[in-house]
């Protein structure tokens, strides 16, 4: 078992770029397993772990509803926004400038196999992160990703998550409000959920930006602790 875990931040990346790259070190992981179950080959698989921050993008998943998108194509352009279809979980979501993104590729044989388990940890590292900002986050019964007044009118998502597995290895991952533009969620339904509002890290500390840098290694550390794994 392999418990360590090759960081990269690829800082500001086009989104079906970064996808692309997902991709490829997702096969790399796929292909190792397959070749030690044929050849008995005993090679140990890597983990990885992507930072990245997309230009406007929104991203629809394998489950999603494409008229949970409210605009067209012509108004995605005039907001410089792209749009792709993908094959995570999860509805419509967006990403853009002011928000962590975070893409964990890992063997969960090197850890442990069990999907409902790794997005619990995920969102216990958004939870554990948040409350070293003073900010008591949830999670929503039935609704994947991270909340702030969960049960109340006030309710509002400040972290989305999706999530792909195959032969027990991960891509795509969450992303992070930090110091997000929360007008580009005005131009969807977030993750088809209707009348639940979106913030940022920002906002709710009434701040102008928050140090996105701190934030990272706050979730580095809580995702260490979490999954029992060392950062390369």
């Amino acid at each position: 078992m392999n418990k360590q875990i090759e960081l990269q931040d690829l800082g500001l990346k086009d989104y079906k770029q970064t996808w692309d790259y997902q991709e490829e070190l997702f096969k790399a992981i796929v292909d190792t397993k397959i070749k030690n179950r044929r050849e008995n080959a005993g090679l140990q698989t890597k983990n990885h772990f992507l930072f990245v921050e997309h230009p406007h993008v929104y991203t629809l998943g394998k489950s999603g509803d494409i008229s949970n998108l409210l605009v067209d194509e012509e108004q995605l352009k005039a907001k410089n926004a792209s749009f792709y279809k993908v094959n995570r979980g999860g509805d419509i979501t967006y990403h853009g400038p002011g928000q962590i993104v975070g893409y964990p590729i890992l063997d969960l044989d090197n850890f442990f196999t069990d999907i409902h388990k790794y997005l619990r940890f995920l969102e216990e590292m958004i939870i554990l992160t948040l409350a070293e900002y003073g900010l008591k986050a949830e999670r929503s019964p039935g609704e994947t990703g991270v909340w702030l007044d969960v049960g109340t009118p006030f309710a509002r998502k400040i972290c989305a998550m999706g999530v792909r597995a195959s032969r027990w290895v991960t891509m795509h991952g969450f992303a992070l409000n930090v110091n997000a533009n929360l007008g580009y969620f005005d131009l969807m339904i977030p993750c088809g959920i209707k009348g639940k509002a979106v913030t940022s890290l920002n906002v709710e500390l009434a701040k102008k930006t928050v140090d996105e840098e701190e934030v990272k290694e706050k979730l580095l550390k809580h995702f260490s602790s979490l999954f029992e794994a060392e950062f390369l």
